[in-house]
């Protein structure tokens, strides 16, 4: 069974965007920016959006780690009185991965600091200026077109694994480069199946052409946040002008796994 025309079309609008945000840390790992206090930063940032990350609709904005712990103590006394087990248990394991994430990229952290870089200290660790927008972008929307505002932000989290697929790509180079790898690797292989999966949920879903319409909306403009966002979380390496062309098209799309996402489908 094939995807959804209007699914098709979400996702052919979505890869030039998800090829921006590749291309922007593609760029990095070669680029003269980059030197050990560029990595510390980047990774320190990332640690951010693993431990603290927000708007994806978790419980009370609380964010990915403390939303879903903060929704299993309130629903402790109500569990299979109300509320379901395995709701929790879906809480429980979104937890642990998004717990284990802030863990590989902090232990490669540790790997490359030296004594006299800080520690790391999550409650110390900050978003910058293109995190907030995209995060209060992806709030705003939540709260503005409900449903469909939340399905965008799952839609576009994680930027088709852009991050995690060309930190990959550094296996072999030795040094951080391996230990980035390592982790990248991890992280890609817990999230990219369960992405596919939230994308061909969709496929399902009863929404009309104007709902569809209205997702794909929200999606580019979190996508174009994002591209900003990555820029600027590994200290720009692609210029404003640049950026401009990929808001614009200029680039080969991110290919898309139709295969595998029509046979999640099949097996549905």
């Amino acid at each position: 069974m094939a995807l959804n025309e209007n699914l098709t079309k979400l996702i052919s609008v979505s890869a030039p965007l998800w090829a921006g945000e590749a291309e922007v840390v593609r760029t990095y790992w070669d680029s003269s920016i980059r030197n050990r206090e560029t990595d510390l930063l980047w990774l320190r940032r990332q640690c951010f959006k693993e431990f603290n990350g927000k708007g994806l609709g978790e419980h009370k904005d609380l964010g990915i780690f403390l939303g879903p712990l903060t929704e299993i103590i309130e629903s402790f006394p109500k569990i299979d009185n109300g509320v379901d087990r395995h709701h929790i248990l879906g809480l429980i394991d979104t937890i642990h991965d998004e717990f284990g994430h802030y863990c590989l990229f902090a232990d490669v952290y540790d790997s490359i600091k030296s004594d006299d870089d800080p520690p790391l200290n999550p409650q110390e660790l900050q978003t910058w200026e293109w995190d907030k927008v995209l995060t209060d972008m992806r709030i705003q929307q939540n709260h503005t077109h409900g449903s469909i505002g939340v399905r965008a932000s799952h839609f576009t989290e994680g930027g088709y694994c852009t991050l995690f697929r060309e930190g990959m790509r550094l296996e072999g180079r030795g040094g951080a480069d391996d230990r980035i790898a390592h982790a990248c690797r991890e992280i890609y292989e817990d999230e990219f199946g369960h992405m596919i999966g939230g994308i061909v949920g969709l496929n399902d879903e009863p929404l009309s052409d104007q709902e569809f319409e209205l997702m794909t909306d929200l999606v580019q403009k979190q996508l174009r946040a994002r591209v900003k966002m990555r820029n600027e979380e590994f200290s720009f390496p692609l210029t404003d002008q640049r950026v401009e062309e990929i808001y614009n098209g200029d680039i080969d799309p991110e290919p898309f796994d139709f295969e595998k996402a029509e046979a999640m489908i099949g097996h549905g």
